[in-house]
């Protein structure tokens, strides 16, 4: 028991220091893109490259980086219900810097968001489930197979077919929920795959070598099938709908998926009491009503429809995915250089 108290709270440490590497990273990343738009009068938003050239754009993406790593080695040591949750302290990073460093006012509101998001999480970290030590990557592919954990992933295969080739067709660009509905199902199948990916990383690095047997390969393999099939679906989201509508929703739906595949495949709940399963429960909902607050907040000056004013942008360089954690930000920036364009621009960070 007390070396599994002891990785919890490694996980943690790497999913609070993910939170705040990534959270610094999308400011960074944005005072590249208006410092390299200052130089050359071309926006990123607009089809502008030219924040490629710049070191500051760069060492964003570096930060990005060395967060997104932090957040998956977080997932061999801790539980998905624990590291998943704790995504949402990027956004209050990311706030937080924005409004000092960037002079973009944060509201009273979204300040109690981040104050609901703290607690949530902290409610969540000490009622946190103590995972079962694994010894072989054939020990998860057994929880894989299990017959409840196979049905929930025919029920996300079957869902997703539907999604993409019935209704994407039909309602995907008037209704928000089937884009992210489909990046949420198949990101609860990602994070899983991630977990037993670094699971069997960490037990090769601690001499337990688990790169001979072909299921370390097959979760490899989802990981990368189910990751292309998020950047594709939220991109065409974050296209269609405006990000404050789309990043919360996300969240939500993302977030508690994953943590429903968690307590089916690795029976995160078992032998825990049912005051700590409420409790686990309602610092969830914290996290998302906190969450929610912050992004409605945000655009509070800007205009409130369901859809967002579409301006079309590059879909190749302006969105990126916030992987593991399930934050997807763009970083796209505009020089509002005139009031037409500050009510037509899409600020997606």
């Amino acid at each position: 028991m007390g070396s599994s108290s002891e990785d919890n709270l490694k996980g943690f440490i790497l999913a609070l220091s993910s939170s705040v590497f990534i959270g610094a990273s999308f400011i960074i990343k944005k005072k590249g893109l208006r410092r390299a738009a200052a130089a050359t009068g071309v926006r990123a938003g607009v089809g502008g490259h030219a924040y490629l050239l710049e070191p500051l754009w760069w060492a964003g993406m570096i930060t990005m980086i060395i967060g997104e790593v932090a957040n998956f080695v977080a997932y061999a040591f801790a539980p998905a219900v624990l590291v998943t949750p704790l995504g949402a302290l990027s956004i209050i990073v990311s706030a937080v810097l924005a409004h000092f460093i960037l002079q973009e006012r944060l509201h009273k509101l979204a300040i109690l968001g981040c104050v609901m998001c703290i607690c949530g999480s902290i409610i969540i970290v000490t009622h946190a489930p103590q995972e079962h030590p694994i010894t072989s990557v054939i020990e998860i592919w057994n929880m894989a197979t299990q017959t409840a954990f196979l049905l929930y992933v025919a029920s996300v295969i079957v869902l997703v077919f539907i999604l993409v080739f019935h209704f994407a067709p039909q309602c995907g660009h008037t209704n928000v929920l089937v884009f992210t509905g489909i990046c949420s199902l198949m990101g609860s199948l990602s994070v899983m795959s991630v977990k037993a990916l670094g699971t069997s990383l960490k037990l090769t690095f601690e001499g337990n070598n688990q790169l001979i047997y072909p299921e370390t390969w097959f979760f490899l393999l989802v990981v990368v099938t189910c990751v292309v099939t998020q950047m594709n679906y939220l991109n065409k989201a974050l296209d269609t709908f405006n990000t404050a509508v789309v990043s919360p929703i996300y969240y939500v739906m993302f977030t508690t998926l994953t943590i429903l595949a968690s307590v089916i495949m690795f029976k995160d709940w078992d032998g825990q009491s049912g005051g700590d399963i409420i409790s686990e429960i309602c610092g969830f909902i914290v996290v998302l009503s906190g969450t929610i607050l912050l992004h409605a907040t945000k655009d509070f000056e800007k205009s409130p429809s369901f859809r967002g004013n579409y301006v079309p942008v590059s879909p190749t360089l302006s969105t990126q995915l916030r992987g593991g954690n399930g934050e997807l930000l763009s970083h796209d920036e505009e020089d509002p250089s005139s009031p037409e364009e500050l009510r037509l621009r899409q600020e997606l960070y």
